[in-house]
């Protein structure tokens, strides 16, 4: 059986069984692959006389554009033709700085034909950043839209330089990459081992770390995603999710796109979630994948008067609060299914089609892996570490961190790839997220889980958003310390801070109260997690800012 044959068995597996969650984690198995190129083995094959849409683009002003799996196979043929023969070679790193337009696709599928290792890199790095990951990542070559070329002045002046949009003096442009023939030949097999993609981490406390992931590790891997979304040959899929982020290549590209489905993009220079749902509304979209931060400005539209032909939502990112999970049913009578990854793999938790899910879960362990709950001692426990069992290894988790094997080899200690996130697990097996390991934090003696209480604060009218950290206390060691960012209407003041206080005693235990709120926005990293490690300082900082309240401070509480 070749690498096309073994891949194409797995996934049919998965589609035969996507209800059946038992039969699936029973008997899948991940195919053992010696040499596999997704783009040429499974996608080419797939695009072969395929007029079925694969990608539409619909702009703010009502233009669109649809291309067929076979039109991109043969334009991404196109592609790596002409990077060829501008000198991308296997095994050299290519930076993409694109948005979400067609030749982000397009050279994304030509990297792979070729063996060229991508470095999907967001619009909203700076100078700094991209000299960072151009000498970490060994970047050869840059496709860059022209709005952000000025960033490169000064940087590296032999790396190849072909940029999207206006023109602009000393780049090649895009255009120039559609001469080639549509007929593409691979220079030798591509080893499935061999690096894909670098990605590099968008690290809430450190420098980003840098993920290599493989020709089987992403593509193959993300069979799992396809899985937890529940994508269907001919479906049309809208992941809300900037390129450059590990999440755009889950469900922006690979997942969709091994399953048959069509990958919808709505583009708007801003975000507005009303326009977004009558395009959802308009287009037919039938699976939903968002980040929280955009459920959570869905639900305060009027949901249930958008019309929408969804089957399927999911929400990933971070964990969804149960809240949003319920106004969201309410109105279309769909749950979102919470599913849980990272980086560093793909979907290794979630709340697959077809079964119950719980409120607060974010589900049981996916086809392919096997998880436990690790606690200090590295015994399994109904509280602690998620880890992922590494005999035999998923398919699915990175080859390694790129400069920083001993990290490597810590994650990966004693038989377990270790994520770092904390979760507790119930009788049915199902596992609901704690926090970050280095954000579950102590009050006298007791463990505090920061999204515990960030789920319970946004139940509350006035809070669009939360984070909750440990404010030093010289009784109880820490106190929980709330950052709020406040819905339209509801000022930062004391009579609101008193409205959340008696919220807060009303509805939460004594020895996990919030007892400190401060308003204000929530400092993030470019790509939108919350950064807590800044707001751990400031909560240290002794000196109180004018937007913060304690609850001493309001006598009519006792």
């Amino acid at each position: 059986m070749n690498g096309r044959e073994a891949f194409l068995q797995a996934r049919d597996f998965l589609v035969q069984h996507r209800d059946d969650y038992e039969g699936a984690r029973r008997d899948f198995r991940w195919p053992v692959l010696d040499t596999f190129n997704w783009a040429l083995d499974y996608f080419d094959a797939y695009a072969a006389g395929n007029d079925r849409p694969a990608l539409w683009i619909v702009e703010e002003n009502g233009t669109e554009t649809k291309v067929s799996f076979q039109e991109l196979s043969r334009r991404s043929n196109q592609v790596a033709n002409t990077l060829r023969a501008m000198g991308v070679k296997r095994g050299d790193g290519l930076l993409i700085m694109l948005d979400n337009v067609l030749p982000l696709w397009e050279v994304m599928l030509a990297c792979i034909k070729l063996g060229a290792v991508m470095v999907p890199s967001t619009l909203l790095l700076s100078q700094a950043d991209l000299q960072d990951r151009i000498e970490r990542g060994g970047i050869r070559h840059l496709v860059v839209d022209s709005a952000q070329t000025a960033k490169f002045d000064g940087l590296d002046a032999s790396l190849t330089r072909i940029c999207v949009g206006a023109a602009v003096s000393g780049w090649h442009d895009v255009s120039e990459l559609y001469a080639g023939s549509t007929v593409f030949t691979p220079d030798a097999p591509t080893r499935a081992a061999d690096s894909m993609l670098l990605y590099f981490t968008s690290g809430t406390t450190a420098k980003p770390k840098l993920v290599v992931h493989t020709h089987q590790s992403y593509p193959v891997g993300h069979l799992s995603t396809m899985y937890w979304v529940g994508l269907r040959e001919g479906d049309v899929h809208y992941n809300i999710s900037s390129p450059g982020w590990a999440k755009h290549a889950w469900s922006s590209f690979f997942a969709p796109w091994n399953a048959g489905a069509c990958i919808f993009v709505y583009r708007a220079a801003r975000f507005s979630a009303s326009a977004t749902l009558k395009t959802i509304v308009d287009k037919g979209v039938t699976t939903l994948c968002a980040p929280p931060t955009v459920w959570r400005l869905f639900i305060q539209e009027d949901l249930a008067a958008y019309q929408v032909k969804l089957r399927a939502l999911v929400g990933a990112g971070e964990p969804l609060n149960p809240e949003v999970i319920s106004q969201v049913e309410r109105a279309w009578g769909l749950t979102i299914r919470d599913g849980y990854g990272q980086t560093e793999t793909t979907a290794i938790v979630g709340n697959s089609p077809g079964q119950a899910v719980k409120s607060g879960s974010m589900g049981r362990p996916l086809p392919g892996f096997e998880v436990a709950l690790l606690d200090s001692e590295g015994k399994e426990a109904e509280e602690g570490e998620i880890a992922v069992k590494l005999n035999p290894r998923p398919t699915s988790l990175m080859a390694g961190y790129k400069d920083d094997p001993e990290k490597m080899r810590k994650a990966e200690a004693e038989g377990w790839y270790r994520t770092g996130d904390v979760a507790t697990r119930d009788e049915d097996g199902y596992l609901c997220f704690v926090g970050r390991a280095d954000d579950v934090f102590k009050s006298s003696d007791y463990r505090i889980s920061p999204f515990e209480l960030e789920s319970f604060l946004i139940e509350h009218e006035s809070v669009a958003e939360a984070a909750v950290v440990p404010s030093p206390d010289p009784l109880k060691l820490s106190v929980p310390k709330a950052y709020i960012i406040l819905r339209a209407g509801y000022e930062p003041d004391r009579a609101t801070a008193l409205a959340l206080f008696r919220f807060i005693r009303e509805r939460i235990s004594p020895y996990k109260r919030i007892r400190i709120i401060e308003f204000g926005d929530l400092p993030k990293t470019i790509s939108g997690k919350i950064r807590r490690v800044e707001l751990r300082k400031r909560a240290a900082d002794p000196t109180p800012s004018a937007l913060e309240f304690r609850e001493e401070q309001f006598p009519e509480l006792k």
